[in-house]
């Protein structure tokens, strides 16, 4: 079949929204009225501003397995799963057995247990890290390891990737989400910082270059590499879908960055422990001098770890502050340890690969019946359709895609029982306790949406 054309394609999915997003409000009062509540003692109602929806968001209560209950007592099979934390899924056994445990021996000391130094040694054999360090969030990983690399180097200059997003502290809030105006001449937007409050003349020690282009890196540093301190980069840039980096892209990146004495940081926040189980690093084959962790790693609790190189993480504490009062925490550890080795176990990521596979054909045999702009990229436990027919290179790409099919498509799926991110940049993530018939339920549903904007 000949792809729809785009125009009556997006008016079925503005007009499906519309009822399907009626029907959402509709149905979940509770929702409606926990957030007349929240709003009352939190901006936007929410722990955080990722959190927030138009008019209000859904609260969830509970969850248990592969789905979740929110407060009006609706079951959804859950491929959020806590922005891809939960790749063990929820309530796991062994999690909740380790945290019992822990939580009887006590549940902070802020000094470092035995547990914690377990868990130290298996990222370090996952990662292939010489040494790690500890902190609570993804933000705070990218943080410490962009001190380390301008410490060591005596540079301050960092060099992201344009339109990436490696946490909220100021140096990396630049070039997150560059409007389409802001890239016509055709050089990579960095200028504008992603929220106020970040002093304007921060933009001048952060520069953005784009996913996928080599070129683009090489002239920077062929200028500018004396200034720069690191190379910070998502190896499958997940902010805008699932971007995957070209053949050749990473070890690329790699040469150029050893040549010119430019650290080169991993932000594996979202691949590390679901895209395999050495994240991106076991994946491609290419060792950077630093990565960051989250998110999986702590099998559902706040845990965040970056390692690398020991000539450059053992400068910490030889003038590089690196500190937290509950980094290594004993319950965060204690659920890490767990995930990464009684549950994240190779079985696992054969698992992923089947259910993965089996989501992922299901969704592109829809997408081709119905016509739909769209493509499937299937990675590990990650994965996601982009309403664009050709697969993304970079964040450019990206703004040719249809927000309106997702929008519809998201309050459709949820409607019909499937937890979705609420945003267009981000992807699914499977759990270890998925099965076949949670695939199947999301392959029907999906499969109905695109018969409904298609035809």
């Amino acid at each position: 079949m000949t792809v729809t054309a785009i125009d009556s394609v997006t008016a079925r999915a503005r007009a499906l929204f519309a009822a399907e997003h009626a029907d959402l409000l509709r149905r979940t009062p509770a929702s409606k009225a926990m957030f007349e509540r929240a709003s009352r003692s939190m901006p936007l109602g929410v722990a955080s501003s990722f959190q927030a929806g138009s008019p209000y968001p859904i609260y969830l209560a509970s969850g248990r397995g592969a789905q979740v209950w929110d407060v009006d007592g609706t079951a959804y099979i859950d491929y959020h799963n806590g922005f891809g934390t939960m790749a063990v899924g929820h309530a796991h056994p062994a999690i909740v057995e380790a945290l019992a445990r822990t939580a009887q021996r006590g549940t902070h000391f802020a000094v470092t247990t035995e547990t914690a130094v377990a868990l130290a040694e298996e990222l370090c054999r996952r990662f292939r890290l010489d040494l790690v360090r500890f902190t609570n969030s993804g933000t705070e990983a990218t943080m410490d390891a962009i001190r380390v690399a301008r410490g060591v180097t005596g540079r301050d200059v960092v060099c992201k990737i344009e339109g990436s997003y490696h946490g909220h502290h100021d140096t990396v809030m630049f070039s997150v989400v560059p409007g389409d105006a802001l890239l016509r001449d055709g050089t990579a937007a960095n200028s504008t910082p992603m929220s106020k409050g970040i002093p304007a003349e921060m933009a001048k020690w952060t520069v953005a270059v784009p996913f996928n282009d080599l070129g683009a890196v090489e002239a920077l540093f062929s200028e500018r590499g004396g200034e720069i301190a690191c190379l910070i980069i998502e190896p499958v840039m997940m902010n805008i879908g699932v971007v995957l980096p070209a053949d050749g892209y990473l070890a690329g990146l790699r040469e150029l960055c050893t040549r010119f004495g430019v650290v080169l940081i991993f932000d594996e926040v979202k691949c590390g422990a679901t895209i395999a189980a050495g994240g991106a690093i076991e994946r491609f084959g290419v060792q950077p001098d630093l990565a960051c962790f989250a998110k999986a790693i702590g099998g559902g609790l706040p845990l965040g770890a970056f390692g690398g190189r020991e000539d450059l993480m053992g400068e910490i504490g030889k003038g590089i502050a690196q500190q937290g009062t509950f980094n290594g925490n004993p319950l965060a550890a204690a659920a890490g340890l767990a995930a990464l080795t009684e549950v994240l176990t190779p079985a696992a990521y054969v698992r992923f690969a089947e259910l993965g596979s089996r989501l992922a054909d299901g969704c592109r045999k829809a997408i081709e019946a119905a016509g739909i702009a769209a493509h499937v990229v299937d990675l590990g436990c990650k994965g996601c359709v982009s309403y664009r027919t050709a697969p993304l290179t970079n964040y450019r790409d990206f703004l040719d895609t249809n927000a309106d099919l997702f929008d519809a498509s998201w309050a459709w799926l949820v409607n019909r029982g499937i937890f979705m991110t609420p945003g267009n940049e981000e992807q699914w993530t499977l759990s270890v306790q998925h099965d076949e018939a949670d695939i199947d339920h999301f392959v029907d549903a999906f499969g109905g949406f695109c018969e409904a904007v298609g035809r």
